[in-house]
């Protein structure tokens, strides 16, 4: 049974999560479970991991009693973590003491001193969400029964509010997507039935008078005009939240070996287009992950010309696949709001390429 102190512990998380649409308060909640779990257990260190959709990857969204930035860098896929398996499929706290490296990445084994190692599901409702990790410092330890129900009750919680998360985000998505293909329907009514007219016109094979081709010029000048004003009163760009930067996402994939990075000397993502050049590179990613088999994905970032440039090119296309989802489509609609070009399709013989070319400074 819980304590009452305990249990006070945990209503003041399930407060925190009731005010879970307020970002500031949102972003304290990661924090405030693994202090929760350091608090309320013998535990003295703790990590939440999150999966994260977009990425395949689970990460760190907070912690307590380790710095933030030790473990910042922290990625890895489900497959490479079996103790995570086995107390998400279990659906019980799991501790692990001996051969860590065929528990967790490799990589990660030795690097925290850790000789034991707490994993708890933070999953409810049969869905998966991620996984709280703790220990003792580095010491050897065996956690007591009440132990292990505080922090299996803390990790549902937990999930509780990346539901409750989830599910806002969702909304919000829905919500910007139906504003965004209202917005291609008014650009298909107002400009592309008219340079389909035009191109009609201008192929037709025959010699245009001057007054046709004074015609021909009106509309088009009058089409751009559509076009600007459609834009002008689009949504406005999605914003990515700043819990990491375009460098971060990168090195995520860099530690598991998926991807080769040329990233120009000096040259840094500019802000406003932080959120694009991220979106850039997940949607490359992901179709790469879809559509390609185990050749080599190489991101590139650089300037072009004045212009920021960043690019998603992998070796492998699947011959099946057609000229592009509506993940790359929204994507050129969103590049049209920051003055950029976003192209995407076949490079080369057997390449596959995304690219956004952005103006620094407007």
């Amino acid at each position: 049974m819980l304590s009452d102190g305990q249990v006070g512990e945990i209503d003041a998380l399930v407060g925190l999560i009731a005010r879970i649409e307020h970002p500031e308060e949102a972003g304290q909640l990661a924090d405030r479970v693994c202090e929760a779990v350091c608090g309320l257990t013998s535990l003295t260190r703790a990590a939440l991991f999150m999966y994260e959709p977009d990425l395949g990857l689970t990460r760190p969204a907070g912690s307590h009693g380790v710095e933030a930035e030790v473990i910042a860098h922290v990625a890895a896929t489900l497959e490479e973590m079996p103790v995570a398996q086995r107390a998400l499929a279990e659906d019980r706290v799991i501790e692990v003491s001996k051969n860590l490296e065929f528990e967790v990445p490799p990589r990660y084994a030795g690097k925290f001193g850790i000789s034991t190692m707490t994993c708890a599901p933070v999953a409810a409702g049969n869905r998966w969400f991620g996984i709280l990790v703790a220990d003792q410092g580095g010491d050897d330890y065996a956690l007591s029964e009440e132990d292990h129900q505080t922090v299996h009750t803390i990790g549902r919680l937990a999930a509780m509010a990346a539901m409750v998360e989830r599910s806002t985000v969702g909304l919000e998505r829905a919500r910007s997507l139906d504003a965004r293909i209202g917005l291609i329907r008014e650009i298909h009514d107002r400009v592309v039935q008219r340079l389909f007219g035009l191109s009609l016109a201008l192929g037709a094979g025959r010699e245009l008078s001057v007054e046709e081709l004074d015609r021909c010029s009106e509309e088009i000048t009058s089409a751009l005009a559509d076009l600007r004003s459609t834009l002008s009163q689009s949504p406005a760009p999605r914003e990515r939240p700043k819990e990491r930067s375009l460098e971060e996402l990168v090195d995520s994939y860099l530690h598991l070996g998926k991807i080769e990075l040329d990233w120009s000397e000096g040259v840094t993502t500019p802000e406003d287009l932080e959120s694009i050049a991220q979106s850039v590179v997940v949607e490359g990613l992901r179709n790469a992950q879809r559509h390609s088999s185990d050749g080599t994905v190489r991101v590139t970032v650089g300037i072009e010309d004045d212009a920021f440039a960043v690019e998603v090119l992998n070796d492998r296309i699947d011959p099946q696949r057609g000229s592009g989802g509506m993940g790359l489509r929204l994507l050129t609609l969103e590049a049209l709001q920051h003055n950029a070009l976003f192209e995407f399709g076949p490079h080369g013989n057997d390449q596959w390429r995304v690219r956004l070319l952005a103006p620094i400074g407007q």
